[in-house]
């Protein structure tokens, strides 16, 4: 059972890697390919050690947020499993850069609408 959780992790976090990857092909034309390359694998690289922390917390918050469930109800289990599963899961060029942020722990909807006002 337990391989197959981390097969599963693995899987995950690879092509969350590959998607996130994906950005490095659409870089502005002042970056030469050498530079875009660099920062496509270094993104594919740092998201294959970041994913597996993020898919960790989020199976964590999920659980917790089932714990959450009969004491605090359904909007407080929600609001757990937002944070927990939410914000940033691949790490991109433009992170890499410093144009992004990470967003480890994630927010609530009506939060991340109102701070792009």
């Amino acid at each position: 059972m337990a391989n197959t959780l981390v097969k599963r992790i693995f899987t995950l976090a690879l092509g969350l890697a590959l998607f996130g990857s994906g950005t490095a092909f659409r870089a502005s034309a002042a970056e030469s390919t050498p530079e875009q390359v660099a920062y496509g694998a270094g993104s594919v690289l740092t998201t294959l050690v970041y994913a597996p922390f993020k898919a960790t917390f989020c199976i964590l918050g999920g659980v917790t947020s089932g714990l959450t469930l009969p004491f605090g109800g359904p909007q407080t289990a929600g609001k757990v499993a937002t944070s927990a599963c939410g914000g940033t899961w691949a790490i991109t060029p433009n992170t890499l850069k410093g144009r992004e942020q990470v967003h480890f722990v994630g927010s609530e909807p009506s939060r991340q609408a109102a701070s792009r006002r």
